[in-house]
């Protein structure tokens, strides 16, 4: 369970690049704190980018965006990633994936 809460209100006026900038941060604190073998902090960042992910996602389902696959795709793909033994793999190019959101919101 999450310490913190998501206003989902006000995640819902945000774009989907802006959301998913969001979602970027916490993607990149995963990875880089497996990497450092801090397993407390890298699941900690795990369950906040899945909540970042859901309030996204329940905001294109209410939108009927065409989007919502897409994101549930990267979400699904993000969770492999820490689950399914291709960390070292993939890491870098699921993080380049959010990142890309992350420079879209800031153009």
């Amino acid at each position: 369970m999450a310490s913190y809460e998501i206003d989902r209100e006000r995640w819902a006026q945000m774009t989907i690049y802006e959301q998913l900038g969001n979602v970027s941060s916490e993607v990149g604190r995963a990875i880089n704190a497996t990497r450092a073998g801090k397993e407390k902090r890298a699941q900690g960042a795990i369950d906040r980018a899945v909540d970042l992910l859901d309030a996204t996602i329940e905001v294109l389902v209410q939108q009927k965006s065409p989007r919502v696959k897409e994101v549930l795709r990267a979400r699904e793909e993000f969770l492999r990633l820490f689950f399914d033994g291709t960390f070292d793999e993939d890491a870098d190019n699921i993080a380049r994936y959010f990142n890309l959101f992350a420079i879209a919101a800031r153009s």
